[in-house]
């Protein structure tokens, strides 16, 4: 599948890493380095601009080894990118470290996976059919 890109960036286009990826690495797009404090959040741009067919989302999700290593997440994971947006591509960081994460120009940020999707029409009803798990939420499926 071929997706539209517009890269306002210095950096290479993402790409997968191996033939099995699922992800493509973002990098930071930035003019100076963003010091994110404990438990700070920041929004850290991409410079890139994306067109996605009408069915697809693309999904910003967080680096396996930022968050092992540094305690850097995507805050609102996954973060969905709409078919309908033109907008330049914003990473929301936040430290859950308790060290100060200095994030730089360049430096793989998040992971972009692109994904089909559902559109879902709801049928109103008054019941919904019995299953042996009910109403339990929460570890109800978990063994006791």
């Amino acid at each position: 599948m071929q997706i539209k890109i517009i890269n306002k960036s210095e950096h290479p286009l993402p790409h997968y890493e191996t033939l099995a990826s699922a992800g493509m690495d973002l990098r930071a797009n930035i003019e100076t380095p963003i010091t994110l404090q404990p438990l700070e959040r920041a929004l850290v741009k991409t410079g890139l601009f994306v067109e996605l067919p009408i069915g697809y989302e693309a999904q910003v999700r967080p680096r396996s080894g930022l968050a092992l290593k540094k305690g850097i997440t995507v805050l609102n994971s996954p973060g969905t990118i709409d078919a309908d947006y033109r907008g330049e591509i914003g990473v929301i960081l936040v430290n859950l470290s308790n060290e100060v994460f200095v994030i730089e120009n360049g430096e793989r940020i998040a992971q972009l996976v692109i994904a089909k999707h559902e559109r879902a029409q709801w049928l109103e009803v008054e019941e919904l059919s019995e299953t042996s798990r009910g109403s339990g939420g929460f570890g109800s499926t978990g063994v006791k």
